[in-house]
């Protein structure tokens, strides 16, 4: 069977990616349906019920056609349209129907998810949809959260599956242009209310065929993903069937956690090659807890790529997990640590197809003044550092001081900036916030080796607010402007200073530790959150905060004003589970820890 995505069709004479007009997140649905049938297009492993729910593309294009057509009865063009269902099969059916109906799909998660009511409520204040799509199963908890709106802010509430499909006998899928809005991403909001970027269909199909590219992946490779669907990274892989005519495993995020074999199990279910997509903590617990009981047979020598992103990327984590599954026919170089963000779609960065992941040691004094300097392992001051590759076709990379807007050498940290047609167009609702991050100049460019080089002088840059570094021509993640400690002049990561409060007692849970600065008597003081470990909460604090301060000052030259010792769970974190730093920080110096 020929695939359904010809890259040649999105390739300029010069190699260059180049969306055709007309072309849209749905324009192959159609097609796909009949060219692959009865073929299976999603399915989700139900664990909880101990079942698994399949849709064919006849079928899906069944469902789509009903819920596309109930949407157009009740929507106008533009309205937007929130996705509420839990992970599955329905999701994907919502997501995309409300995009043939003419809708600005929002991404989101269901009420019940634990700790985020608020943020779903912001979200809703601000995308100000129409009408929310469920489930039957999930529809009284959506109900009983949407009645607590004001009632001028109560959108139509409609479950997926309870649409029949004769509803869609009729129905005509809304005319879309390339340049319209496809669907609102929420950023996680670990530092504010969270934002709607707006995604085109131009940005979508282009980081799609970014991803193939620089992932070296067949354009009908088979994908399994327990991935949230709301978040960037999740909802990316559900594109790939549509766009590719591929076929897409989804099981739940708990299903995965509970029992990391589950999703490894699925990874070598077939013999054709397989792609998914992580973020640094699951290699770590797949490594821990995933390997196959005895009397399981494992072969993993079909997985084709594995991104290893969303979070930084930990080398150790990747050499525990290849350790661990190498026997199975695990290859060296399937695990890729990538670089991406919300705002560029997803995909920015990745190691090349053939490559190994390995880690760069730089001095971390040299780091707190802007200079990446290679040292050895050994060396008492060595902190390490993995690369996160070469950027994407037809996207640019530039590391840009931001006090003066003047892109910086290789071997100089200093803001990230990008632009490409991956980039979305701003934020929903927000025209200040979108001429802030969105549409910024490049003052000056490099006269020698410049990675804004053949990029329009007049294009406009996305401010990342991500520190990194180029070396040797491999792109490196350092961390956050926001999140940097900065203390007494010099830039400390809070990432390396919670790696080494993690080690220095057994107490401590590892990779639950937050790190910050907070205003002292005339100077940033740090402080250090930390959540004590399985077993250890009666510990004595005294010891555990005395051998995190030892530690700290020791490898930091940083003193540490406090050292709090809270519950597991405390450390508040983002949808993406990713450590909410600045929530922390808030909340300590409210004293609510």
């Amino acid at each position: 069977m020929s695939p359904i995505l010809r890259l040649d069709d999105y390739l300029d004479r010069e190699g260059n990616i180049a969306i055709p007009a007309g072309v849209t997140l749905t324009a192959f649905l159609a097609r796909n349906v009949a060219e692959l049938g009865e073929a299976p297009a999603y399915r989700y492993l139900d664990f909880d019920h101990d079942c698994t729910v399949e849709l064919s593309w006849t079928q899906l294009g069944a469902r789509l056609s009903a819920v596309g057509a109930r949407l157009q009865q009740v929507t106008q063009r533009g309205d937007r349209v929130a996705v509420l269902t839990p992970q599955g099969v329905e999701y994907v059916v919502g997501f995309f129907a409300a995009i043939l109906a003419g809708a600005i799909a929002v991404p989101l998660f269901a009420p019940e998810l634990p700790g985020h009511t608020d943020r779903l409520d912001a979200v809703l204040k601000d995308a100000e949809p129409s009408v929310v799509l469920t489930t039957t199963a999930a529809a009284q908890p959506v109900r009983d959260f949407i009645r607590k709106l004001p009632r001028d802010r109560r959108p139509r509430i409609i479950a997926v599956d309870a649409v029949p499909d004769s509803v869609g006998t009729d129905f005509t899928p809304a005319p879309l242009q390339t340049d319209d809005i496809a669907y609102l991403q929420y950023t996680s909001g670990s530092t504010r209310a969270p934002a709607g970027v707006e995604i085109t269909h131009r940005s979508a199909c282009t980081n799609i065929v970014q991803m193939v590219l620089s992932v070296g992946l067949d354009p009908d490779i088979q994908s399994v993903s327990w991935l949230p669907l709301f978040h960037d990274m999740g909802l990316l892989m559900i594109m790939f069937p549509a766009v590719a005519g591929g076929h897409l495993t989804l099981m739940s995020p708990v299903a995965f956690v509970r029992r990391p074999y589950r999703w490894i199990k699925e990874l070598g279910a077939t013999d054709a090659p397989t792609f998914a997509a992580a973020p640094n903590f699951a290699f770590e617990l797949a490594a821990e807890r995933g390997l196959p009981p005895a009397g399981d047979t494992l072969d993993l020598s079909n997985v084709a790529g594995l991104i290893n992103g969303s979070e930084p990327v930990n080398i150790s984590s990747v050499e525990k997990f290849n350790a661990a599954f190498a026997p199975y026919g695990l290859a060296p170089t399937v695990v890729k640590p990538s670089y991406g963000m919300a705002e560029a779609t997803l995909f920015v960065s990745t190691t090349a197809p053939d490559a190994r992941p390995e880690a760069t040691y730089l001095d971390r004094e040299k780091l707190t003044v802007g200079h990446a300097v290679r040292v050895d392992p050994g060396h008492p001051d060595a902190v390490a550092q993995v690369s996160c590759g070469t950027v994407s076709r037809s996207q640019w990379a530039a590391i840009v001081d931001p006090g003066t807007e003047t892109e910086q050498p290789d071997g100089r940290v200093g803001e990230i900036w990008l632009h490409g047609d991956n980039i979305g167009r701003g934020y929903w609702g927000r025209p200040k916030e979108t001429e802030l991050t969105f549409q910024n100049k490049l003052q000056a460019r490099l006269p020698a080796g410049s990675h804004a080089a053949n990029c329009p002088e007049n294009a406009l840059w996305l401010r990342t607010g991500d520190l990194g570094v180029y070396l040797d021509g491999q792109l490196y993640i350092t961390g956050r402007i926001k999140d940097l400690v900065i203390v007494d002049g010099r830039n400390h990561y809070p990432q390396d200073i919670e790696a080494t409060a993690g080690e220095a007692s057994t107490s401590v849970r590892s990779g639950f530790v937050a790190a910050f600065s907070v205003p002292g008597d005339g100077r940033e003081e740090a402080v250090i959150v930390a959540e004590r470990a399985p077993g250890a909460g009666r510990a004595e604090a005294a010891p555990i905060q005395e051998s995190i301060r030892a530690a700290v000052s020791r490898r930091h030259a940083l003193p540490v004003k406090d050292v709090k010792l809270v519950a597991a769970g405390v450390i508040p974190r983002t949808t993406s589970g990713k450590l909410a730093r600045q929530a922390c920080r808030a909340a300590y110096l409210n004293g609510e820890l």
